[in-house]
């Protein structure tokens, strides 16, 4: 009988958005460039650099040696550019390997986009809600949630068959290169948030990153690299905040009875007893 191979969880998800693109500084660059080709400013570049120390740090802070990094990567020039600036500070031995994934490209906000046309698209979207506005000939937040659903589904299939670990490698770090929007909804659906905590986030700086960190039980959580003040500052409540720190410390598996966007914000209350449940325990008697 052929041995099982032991599935292990990486020790870190880290989501990182691009650097400062021509588009950040300059929405007309849009008009006349295709959204997927906007390069990185000299800004962006020393940015993604710089951003790329910082992986090393936080990846290396335990002073394992064994530890390896496997990166996903939108297919859009800023964020491949992001990747390859940031990708200096690794050594080669260090990273596992590279996939473009297109799952986690930016949200479609239509084709050529034309300046004062899309000034008055962005004022109805905040009135008409952030993840629910589809952009004419685009995609609204909800169309991505679906395609990042879709992403995580295969992610998890490469942790449950072990594609991503490789030799003696005790400390896997997933590193996805993406867009701002695209991963708060990453994290929106990793953490079950509703569609309501979406909209009071806030977008992530350019090469800032998130870090997921996998606790002692088996959960990931925000709280375990992140301060309280960082996740406020993100927009996280407190009752969001509660629940990252329960999962720092919480087994695999378990219900988090204390969060109330589980169950009790969906219900105005219920009944301390329900009598028909009662009877029928009762008649089993």
């Amino acid at each position: 009988m052929p041995h099982k191979q032991h599935k292990t969880l990486p020790k870190r998800i880290i989501l990182m958005r691009h650097g400062e693109s021509s588009g950040n500084i300059d929405g007309a660059a849009y008009t006349t460039t295709p959204d997927n080709k906007i390069p990185l400013t000299p800004l962006g570049l020393a940015q993604a650099q710089s951003a790329g120390e910082r992986l090393v740090q936080v990846i290396s802070s335990n002073n394992d040696n064994k530890w390896r990094a496997y990166f996903y990567v939108s297919p859009y020039e800023r964020t491949r550019a992001t990747l390859r600036e940031a990708g200096r500070a690794f050594g080669k031995r260090r990273v596992i390997g590279v996939r473009e994934e297109c799952r986690v490209r930016e949200q479609d906000f239509g084709n050529f986009q034309v300046e004062e046309r899309m000034r008055v698209v962005k004022e109805t979207r905040e009135r008409f809600g952030r993840f629910f506005y589809r952009f004419p000939e685009g995609e609204s937040a909800a169309d991505v949630y679906d395609r990042v659903s879709g992403f995580m589904e295969s992610l998890w299939r490469d942790i449950d068959m072990n594609r991503l670990h490789q030799g003696d490698c005790d400390e896997l770090n997933l590193i996805i290169v993406s867009h701002g929007l695209t991963s708060r909804v990453f994290l929106m659906k990793w953490f079950k948030w509703t569609v309501e905590q979406f909209e009071y986030l806030n977008n992530f700086g350019n090469c800032e990153f998130r870090v997921m960190e996998l606790g002692p039980g088996g959960e990931y959580s925000l709280a375990i690299h992140h301060t309280e003040q960082e996740l406020e500052q993100w927009g996280l409540s407190e009752d969001m905040i509660a629940d990252q720190k329960w999962r720092a410390t919480a087994k695999r598996g378990d219900w988090n009875e204390k969060c109330p966007w589980y169950l009790d914000s969906f219900f105005d209350n219920f009944a301390d007893s329900d009598d028909s449940v009662e009877e029928e325990e009762d008649g089993k008697q």
